[in-house]
């Protein structure tokens, strides 16, 4: 090789490596979101293959409470059936986690590129199929609550040990809160009620009002509520939820009156969860925190996926 041909390519690597070097902080952020996206993809994907050939354990076990409740009791074979779809990937569960996915793509103007980063790894997490199956188990235990006994709780204590840790049990309340199925209206004296989703509305005949403050004040133990909320709540759902609540506190204290936050501490209930639920999540939700170095999101895997593409 010539000596000119030699210095020609020394030149093309020098110029290259300074193209690289010069790489900007938005080119970083962009890759950053464009990588945890792509790992979010993955994890929606696979999850919902995995629904798909049944082997999620407690979505399989979903199905059975739905068939055993509708025989046991033919009133409620309707209902059953609505809340046995979370074991699908035509659920609302596994449904919501594709919209939250899609709405990453065009993001809400509100959102910043640190918010995306933090969605797309929750949005992962909540997609991984251990902390999928956790989450099934409040349908499940609505199914349970409503058999009588006659079918086991999973994943949490039973009703009457609940009762005597928690007060007064009610069926259906595994659900309320859980912004998947519902969410918090205010009416125009100031006081919110859960008001359940289409579908959904007929649980409203089972659990009856559900005032927001009397709530609070005596929630019951949920899978959502105690350990999964960070995970299963979209952007704006989450920040609805936060919103309310100082909301409530403020007109309780206008009133004179103490108003403690639903997620304060956790309800004792949870029983033989999976360890990724008693992990922590890899982003601090306190306050939708800044992703400290752009870096470490992006080299914690090198898979990629061409996009979630399931249009169930």
């Amino acid at each position: 090789m010539s000596n000119f041909r030699i210095w020609k390519l020394v030149s093309l690597l020098c110029v290259l490596s300074l193209m690289l070097g010069c790489e900007s902080k938005e080119e970083r952020i962009q890759q950053t979101i464009t990588h945890t996206l792509q790992e979010a993809s993955t994890a929606i994907n696979t999850l919902g293959t995995a629904l798909d050939k049944k082997q999620v354990r407690n979505a399989n076990l979903l199905t059975e409470y739905g068939k055993v409740l509708s025989q046991q009791k033919p009133q409620l074979s309707e209902i059953a059936q609505i809340i046995s779809q979370d074991a699908t990937s035509s659920g609302t569960l596994y449904q919501s986690l594709l919209t939250r996915y899609q709405s990453l793509k065009s993001p809400d103007p509100s959102m910043n590129s640190d918010d995306i980063i933090n969605q797309a790894v929750l949005l992962k997490e909540a997609a991984s199929i251990s902390l999928f199956n956790d989450a099934l188990t409040d349908p499940i235990n609505v199914l349970a609550d409503m058999s009588d006994g006659k079918l086991a709780r999973v994943g949490a204590i039973s009703q009457q040990a609940e009762q005597t840790a928690n007060g007064q049990t009610g069926i259906g309340n595994q659900l309320v809160g859980n912004a998947n199925y519902g969410e918090w209206q205010t009416n125009s004296n100031g006081t919110s009620f859960w008001m359940w989703y289409g579908m959904y509305r007929m649980l409203g005949d089972i659990v009856g009002d559900v005032e927001y403050g009397r709530w609070s004040k005596h929630r019951k133990y949920s899978y959502y509520s105690d350990y999964g909320r960070h995970r299963y709540t979209s952007y704006r759902g989450y920040k609805r939820q936060t919103e309310l609540a100082k909301r409530t506190k403020q007109s309780y204290q206008r009133q004179g009156k103490q108003f403690t936050s639903p997620y304060a501490k956790k309800k004792s209930g949870a029983s033989g969860l999976s360890r990724s639920s008693n992990t922590p999540s890899a982003v601090t939700r306190s306050s939708y925190s800044r992703t400290s170095s752009y870096g470490s999101v992006r080299n914690s895997s090198s898979r990629t996926s061409r996009g979630v593409s399931r249009g169930k």
